[in-house]
């Protein structure tokens, strides 16, 4: 970037007309992470040895735990094999004309860069907060089962933490992986572009896949290594020890670390990308009338950067975060409904979750696979629509989940106790998989263009800016009725399933119920690999229309990104939308979890929450407040750095008048530098909020309940400040995400001819609905769902506090 600078200074660079297509150097010193140069300087054949000692080591604990672990970590390392294949095959691809690579790189620069920076801040906090978490739990209270064990504070308190930041170190590795592919895998896609749509949506697929897969494997993985090195290290179920079904409840930690990470990488990820894409929308498209993505915008190669670190790399984090959140409240739940209804072997059904996911890795690549590229190129290569082709492999992931789900069941829930009680629990399965595919199909009905919601949309935008706004709003509240009515009816009957599977515990009464939701839950992410590779589809796809449009390229060529770019915008906010449903399911569970958690620690009953008290009603409304005040602040923190980056742009054309005519280049990597300090400063103060709430709340009515006689006070404030919050943030993230969607497809609709095409007045009310959608679809709306389960994480790990 400065290297640019200098040769603009010096007047060394010609006009655009005498090199059209010819960028100067916009990379800085390429950087490596310290972990690959080193690993890069170790000899091959010393380094496969370490490998296979790893292996060896990781798969022996794991046969002194259990044959299911050791049938985990093999499907994961094949997972992660075919995901090394995945990424030669796309990075096996031409990269295209040098002026698409210079761009690339520029892009690649501005990204790996923010994601260290970014990523440094956060260790730090994470650091920060272990070290709280250290001194609660040296000294907490210990429950009846952990004296009974012989587990001490100390060993507790080491244990919580080391999980705390394991799961934080694969969160972030997560969400390096998803930046890592998607900046080299956008200008292989835009190269492919010039010859076939098809060709250049297989590449964007299977980038995405690689992502998606190491993701999914890596929640996996480590939460079966985690199980297993504790298993093995306390002697679990040797006399005097640990039960396994308690095992599970120390795994909490994991979850917490990552959503812990997910939480700031999708904040800060979130409001770099759209505070960029605002401003550059603002000045280039409504002021200037310059196309999207246009080189003479100065803001380009920051929005192109954003799309990276806040769509692929909080995504990853944010997947990694809702299945290592699901798989752990489900084993905590199965653990309890095993112990409670005296079963001989309760393994199976707290390994179970990591069986659907391993299934889950099998069942997506094939999904992933299936997507094959056509030997014709042009126009005949372009007919077909990317949206079915990536339908039709969701499909077959569909079809293969459901067999696979069934055959779990069998192996891993058959119990002599009830021996149907694994038809039960398949089709508790069942019904999360339709939830999910249902969900999948609401969400494309109200932000696909082809369907009237987001036409309608579009045509309000011929009446003005305010009809366009006043449509899209309504959009959003209207779109979440169905989604909430989808999961009522999936929770009562996952409930209803459990409950009648025919598990009784000690007294006679049925308690399959709960656990029932949770292989809901399992069964609607059973698919989660094939569910992130349409995501980081978009991106990809959206990054790919920037390079050709910046390189210049034929418009033929970007009219074939911009159909993929369309499809990416739905793709993003259909698994957007998925993510919400299975956040609403895991909360759930997590919930449940914590009120067996405040028992444990009272040693006392506590099976509900009476909202007639008053002081629990206050903490009902005091979380539904939280939702409110954390999508103000997040929303507030992208308008405050796209005020930035639009008075940055506009001097830039004042100054610099020459851009407009080709004549001078732009600064970009001022609005990099803009967004990426004000991006990193803005995320602290709604984190937060978050992290603190819960906990602040719980002290001071723990406080009142010891001085007023009512020593659970605290437990029930936050577990009715939980609830509510969980609810509000539910639909709250519903109408932010698809109202988002909807406005930036309306826009596209218009792009596409459609109301007098690029340019017009309609077009103009478009942008403006988009740029209103743009903080709530890409910053709020992410960071609810996993602020939903942060929140439920968070007070599962500090409920001693509460007591």
């Amino acid at each position: 970037m400065m290297a640019m600078d200098d040769d603009m200074e010096s007047g060394a660079l010609r006009s655009y007309q005498d090199k059209p297509r010819t960028f100067p150097s916009m990379r800085t010193k390429p950087h490596t992470p310290p972990i690959i140069r080193m690993l890069m300087g170790i000899n091959v054949r010393v380094l496969l040895i370490l490998l296979l000692l790893v292996f060896g080591g990781v798969f022996y604990i794991g046969a002194k735990t259990s044959p299911v672990i050791v049938f985990v970590f093999s499907i994961c390392i094949m997972s992660f094999l075919l995901s090394i294949y995945l990424t030669k095959w796309v990075l096996s691809k031409d990269e295209g004309p040098p002026e698409m690579v210079q761009i690339s790189d520029a892009i690649r620069d501005g990204a790996e860069g923010f994601f260290r920076t970014q990523y440094g801040t956060i260790s730090k906090m994470a650091l920060l907060l272990a070290l709280v978490i250290l001194s609660i739990y040296l000294f907490r209270t210990t429950t009846p089962q952990q004296e009974a064990s012989g587990l001490g504070r100390s060993t507790s308190a080491y244990i919580t933490v080391a999980a705390f930041l394991l799961g934080a170190l694969c969160s972030g590795i997560a969400g390096y992986i998803g930046m890592w592919v998607s900046v080299r895998a956008n200008v292989r896609v835009s190269s492919a572009a010039r010859r076939s749509a098809r060709e250049a949506l297989q590449i964007a697929v299977r980038a995405g896949g690689f992502s998606a897969l190491v993701v999914v494997g890596m929640a996996v993985l480590g939460i079966a290594i985690l199980y297993a090195a504790f298993y093995v290290w306390l002697g679990v179920d040797s006399p005097g020890s640990m039960k396994v079904t308690e095992l599970p409840l120390l795994l909490v930690g994991y979850g917490f670390g990552a959503s812990f990470v997910a939480l700031f990488a999708q904040l800060g990820g979130g409001i770099y990308t759209k505070a960029a894409d605002v401003g550059a929308d603002l000045v280039g498209k409504v002021e200037q009338g310059i196309p999207e993505d246009d080189p003479r915008n100065p803001a380009v190669i920051a929005d192109l950067v954003g799309d990276n670190v806040g769509d692929c790399a909080a995504r990853g984090a944010d997947l990694f975060e809702s299945i290592a959140a699901e798989i752990i409240s489900a084993m905590i739940l199965g653990g309890t409904m095993a112990q409670r209804c005296k079963i001989e072997d309760p393994s199976g059904f707290i390994l179970f979750p990591l069986v659907v996911h391993s299934f889950d890795l099998v069942v997506s690549s094939v999904g992933i696979l299936s997507i094959r590229g056509t030997r014709e190129s042009g126009l005949k290569a372009s007919i077909e629509d990317p949206m079915a082709i990536l339908q039709k492999g969701y499909s077959v992931s569909i079809v293969l989940a459901v067999i696979a789900f069934a055959a779990s069941t069998r192996w891993m829930l058959y119990t002599e106790q009830a021996p149907s009680a694994w038809v039960n629990f398949a089709l508790c399965g069942l019904v999360g998989i339709m939830t999910a595919y249902i969900f999948v199909w609401i969400t494309k009905y109200y932000t696909d263009y082809k369907h009237e919601p987001v036409r309608m949309l579009a045509l309000s935008s011929s009446t003005g800016h305010g009809t366009n706004i006043i449509a899209g709003v309504s959009l959003g509240l209207e779109s979440t009725a169905l989604p909430v009515l989808v999961i009522s009816v999936s929770i009562i009957s996952a409930f209803w399933l459990g409950q009648t599977s025919g598990l009784l515990d000690e007294t006679g009464n049925p308690t399959g119920g709960l656990f029932g939701t949770a292989v809901a839950t399992m069964g609607m992410l059973s698919t989660a690999a094939y569910i992130l590779t349409m995501d980081m589809f978009g991106p990809i796809a959206d990054n790919a229309g920037g390079i050709v449009e910046m390189s210049q390229q034929p418009e033929s060529v970007r009219e074939i990104t911009d159909v993929l770019d369309a499809v990416g915008n739905t793709t993003k906010a259909t698994t957007k939308g998925f993510a919400i449903g299975s956040a609403a399911l895991a909360s759930f569970l997590l919930f449940s979890a914590y009120m067996d958690e405040v028992s444990s620690f009272a040693r006392e009953p506590f099976k509900e929450v009476d909202i007639a008290v008053p002081e629990i009603f206050v903490g009902g409304l005091l979380g539904s407040m939280l939702i409110f005040l954390f999508s103000a602040w997040a929303c507030s923190a992208v308008g405050r750095t796209a005020q930035e980056v639009v008075t940055e742009v506009r001097r830039q054309f004042i100054e610099r008048p020459g851009i407009m005519d080709y004549k001078e280049k732009p600064d970009y990597s001022r609005c990099v530098a803009i967004v990426a300090s004000a991006s990193l400063r803005e995320m602290i103060k709604p984190g937060a909020l978050a992290i603190v709430s819960p906990i602040a709340i719980g002290l001071v009515f723990r406080i009142l309940g010891h001085y007023t006689g009512h020593p659970l006070l605290g437990a029930k404030v936050v577990a009715a400040f939980l609830m509510f919050a969980t609810v509000s943030g539910i639909l709250m993230a519903l109408f932010l995400n698809t109202a988002g969607g909807a406005w930036d497809n309306a826009k596209k609709y218009i792009e596409t001819g459609a109301l007098g095409g690029k340019g017009s007045e309609s077009h103009k009310a478009a942008v403006t609905g988009d740029t209103v959608g743009d903080p709530f679809k890409d910053t709020a709306g992410p960071s609810l769902h996993v602020l939903i389960k942060m929140l439920a994480t968070i007070t599962l790990v500090m409920a001693p506090v509460f007591l």
